[in-house]
């Protein structure tokens, strides 16, 4: 996950607003506009797998556990609100996290793999994708490890720009 636009108040104005229409209708939603991200590292990652979320094909992430320690950031609990950001830092969806599992690297279900919605869906694809991702944008210096906690998080979105 990428941050939202390092806290520029032009952006953070941009969300408040998206974070008012998506209260107006799902006023179930918290008032206190949550984090802002955008999936993957670079702008055509957000992209792309945002576009797997507003398709409903992508209904779950996964992040290095060790990322989140690198960065000192909390991981994701259930019941939790994002924005998540397109390419270009704009809000697009809000998404809801539903459950939350921490397993290494090499114990990713297949279903989980799946439900990531990229590549051929295939877990044997999944793993090529995300070690290929952690060797190469990876925030922690103990890098890839087949045996690396992995953070595996699965989402309802629930307002789509």
């Amino acid at each position: 996950m990428t941050d939202a636009d390092g806290g520029s108040s032009l952006g953070d104005m941009s969300v408040r607003r998206f974070w008012s229409e998506a209260r107006a209708a799902v006023p179930s939603l918290p008032e206190q506009v949550p984090d802002a991200w955008a999936f993957g590292a670079t702008p055509a990652h957000a992209e792309e797998l945002l576009s797997l979320v507003i398709e409903g094909t992508k209904t779950a992430t996964a992040s290095a556990l060790w990322d989140y320690e690198a960065e000192g950031e909390s991981v994701p609990e259930a019941g939790e609100a994002s924005v998540v950001l397109d390419g270009s830092n704009r809000p697009r969806a809000v998404i809801i996290t539903t459950a939350v599992e921490i397993v290494p690297f090499a114990e990713v279900s297949a279903q989980h793999a799946h439900a990531e919605g990229e590549g051929d869906r295939s877990l044997e694809c999944w793993r090529e994708i995300h070690e290929r991702f952690w060797r190469d944008h990876g925030q922690s210096s103990r890098g890839f490890a087949r045996d690396m906690p992995v953070v595996c998080e699965r989402f309802q979105m629930v307002f789509p720009a």
